[in-house]
């Protein structure tokens, strides 16, 4: 987390948001960044930081649609490059 930044503006730290862990590893959850508001699934322990152009939509909508209930509104409403 320490050396993570926003690909897009360079904006360090992220905020995560946490939605599955376990032994202290985030299993699931979403870095966002506070500048551009851009989101980054964390699926699987993995963090996809990927520019917008190489991104997969309709992973990452399925992942907000998943987890709705547990992100804010600022992520699932409102979020880059893509919303519910």
């Amino acid at each position: 987390m320490d050396i993570l930044a926003c690909p897009i503006d360079k904006t360090h730290p992220l905020e995560l948001y946490e939605i599955k862990e376990k032994d202290n590893v985030i299993l699931e959850g979403v870095l966002v960044c506070t500048k551009c508001s851009r989101f980054y699934p964390i699926i699987e322990e993995i963090p996809i930081m990927l520019p917008d152009e190489l991104r997969d939509k309709k992973l990452e909508i399925d992942f907000l649609k998943r987890y709705k209930e547990e992100l804010p509104e600022k992520i699932t409403k409102n979020g880059a490059p893509w919303h519910l």
